[in-house]
């Protein structure tokens, strides 16, 4: 039985939540791209949530350029974290795929890269919240 994904921002922005303290433990365990991957999901389903909540057709997408190009339409401001939006896309592919050079992601990289987001991610959370 094929699975459905829910359209409900709520539940986007659980998981994301989820995803975010992920990021943390696995720091603590020297799990930095472990830590990353889970940094991408997060900022992915917070973008996915307020997407949602504009009436945004969901689709399976891990690029969080794209996501930002598509939130942009309701929050131009939110183009400010281009460039973070890039570089964490990157993490998602470092955990996800065999890389024939190692990555050489470090725990700087994924705290800097988390500092970069924390102003998207509370922008995306107030917008979603009742």
């Amino acid at each position: 039985m094929p699975r459905e994904e829910s359209l409900y921002p709520a539940d986007w922005l659980r998981i994301a939540e989820k995803d975010l303290k992920r990021v943390e433990r696995l720091l603590d365990d020297q799990d930095p791209e472990g830590a990353g991957f889970h940094l991408q999901q997060a900022v992915e389903k917070f973008l996915k949530a307020f997407l949602l909540s504009k009436g945004w057709q969901l689709q399976r997408i891990h690029n969080l350029e794209t996501l930002l190009n598509s939130a942009l339409v309701y929050d131009p401001s939110l183009d400010q974290f281009r460039e973070a939006c890039q570089r964490i896309t990157d993490f998602y592919i470092i955990e996800r795929y065999p890389l024939i050079i190692e990555a050489g992601l470090t725990e700087e990289d994924v705290r800097n890269a988390l500092h970069q987001v924390n102003g998207i991610i509370e922008k995306l959370r107030a917008a979603i919240s009742p």
